[in-house]
């Protein structure tokens, strides 16, 4: 076992530019899928599904984390890739009760993992959970069997070409480097050298990028983010055995999102991930435009708007198709719009 990992690191490595571009092109064959066939949706969501599957594996083969961590925040991404798919196999075998009984058990797993995360690591939680690969494979030398040390060279290294006769007395000097001609060039050495020089973030262990949570504030704000799927998800199952259409949900998460906003700490300029991971949860918010009442009232009227002036139009009306194949899916599936 341990010998095929080892094999199949080493294709990692050395194709990894050919697996990046046959994964890029698949993702984007997969926004072109739904409706152009029966349950291409559901083909779209699949191969989604196993390319981001494929790509974690990919990044934490070579990972180096806890080892209750690593598996909580391993299957806390399975879920989150497959989720849809499992949705999608859902509508089509069971009822819509079974179904959505479904959603909630996959958001009690998911909210308790993140929990698990949280108490593991007191730090905030960040997306992807599991580290990415902290080193390009493409800037690795070449595998050979003289870098291995239980392998012999098949053959031995060959001698450096001979230099040719017309350059062996060739006194022609070379045109000085930019950096070396302050008339040819206005870039120091500094400005060259800088942007190349390692971070503090960039030689600081992992869990050291992050600060610990301080307070119970800290562990409030965190805590109402985390739970919110779960708050939405549960609300959404209360509300359709009401007769009236009800706002609850919506309402509801929204005002956990700003007092998880409110409540949570101001990293300084110098925690660049846990800012990072801020502006990420705020650009989420914008998801809320295509959730219920919002979506209902404001959003799909404005998209099918959009989808009937551009239908006639060169190249503007191919997106606009795109986007009319897209609304039902919005309609019919959770987790395509879900917190």
């Amino acid at each position: 076992m341990a010998a095929s990992k080892a094999k199949y690191e080493a294709f990692l490595i050395n194709n990894v530019s050919t697996i990046s571009t046959l994964e890029s092109s698949l993702r984007s064959i997969t926004w072109f899928l739904p409706g152009r066939f029966k349950d291409a949706e559901l083909a779209s969501e699949a191969l989604t599904t196993l390319l981001n599957v494929m790509s974690m594996y990919h990044d934490t083969l070579l990972a180096r984390v806890g080892f209750l961590y690593k598996w909580a925040a391993r299957v806390l991404e399975i879920i989150r890739f497959t989720e849809l798919v499992v949705e999608m196999a859902l509508r089509r075998k069971v009822s819509e009760k079974i179904k959505w009984r479904s959603i909630i058990l996959l958001e009690v797993i998911k909210a308790s993992l993140r929990l698990l995360l949280l108490k593991i690591t007191h730090r905030p939680l960040v997306s992807p959970p599991i580290p990415e690969r902290d080193f390009d494979p493409t800037t690795l030398p070449p595998l050979s069997n003289a870098s291995s040390p239980t392998l012999a060279p098949s053959s031995p290294e060959p001698s450096r070409p001979p230099t040719p006769d017309h350059l062996r007395n060739n006194l022609v000097p070379l045109q000085p480097h930019p950096l070396l001609s302050s008339a040819q060039s206005d870039t120091s050495a500094e400005d060259y050298l800088l942007p190349k020089a390692l971070t503090t973030s960039s030689v600081r262990p992992s869990l050291s990028l992050i600060r610990t949570l301080s307070g119970p504030r800290d562990w409030i704000a965190e805590s109402i983010y985390i739970l919110r799927p779960l708050v939405y998800a549960s609300l959404l199952v209360a509300d359709r055995k009401s007769p009236e259409r009800s706002n609850r949900a919506l309402v509801v998460t929204l005002f956990m999102e700003f007092a998880s906003r409110n409540l949570r700490r101001t990293p300084p300029a110098s925690a660049a991930l846990e800012r990072s991971e801020y502006a990420r949860r705020d650009k989420d918010m914008l998801w809320y435009l295509l959730r219920g009442s919002i979506w209902e009232t404001y959003t799909r009227p404005k998209l099918e708007s959009f989808v009937t002036r551009t239908q006639h139009t060169p190249l503007v009306g191919l997106f606009g198709a795109l986007v009319k194949d897209w609304i039902p899916l919005i309609d019919d599936y959770y987790y395509y719009t879900a917190p």
